[in-house]
């Protein structure tokens, strides 16, 4: 499984509209509007490392109101649940 977050800009007129159309995409699991230099933050899970380009290159991007993406793949996934089933082995 591939992780990866994408962050994106957007253009204000879009900013309504676009949180929902980027969580229906195919691989977005999670969209979040935030603060700063980025508009959006896109977290990725896709079955294939192939998916990526094809998710972000292909579809993502093309959606009307994007303006820019900065792409960053996972080397490594850590989140309170897989800390939990760890320390609960032999429990």
């Amino acid at each position: 499984m591939t992780h990866a977050i994408v962050l994106i800009q957007a253009e204000r007129n879009a900013l309504a509209e676009l949180g929902g159309q980027l969580a229906e995409i195919r691989g977005v699991a999670e969209a979040y509007s935030v603060t700063g230099e980025w508009d959006f933050a896109a977290v990725l899970r896709l079955r294939e490392q192939d998916d990526l380009a094809h998710v972000v290159t292909e579809t993502l991007s093309q959606l009307p109101g994007i303006v820019k993406t900065q792409t960053m793949v996972a080397f490594e996934v850590y989140s309170r649940h897989d800390l939990d089933a760890l320390f609960s082995v032999g429990e």
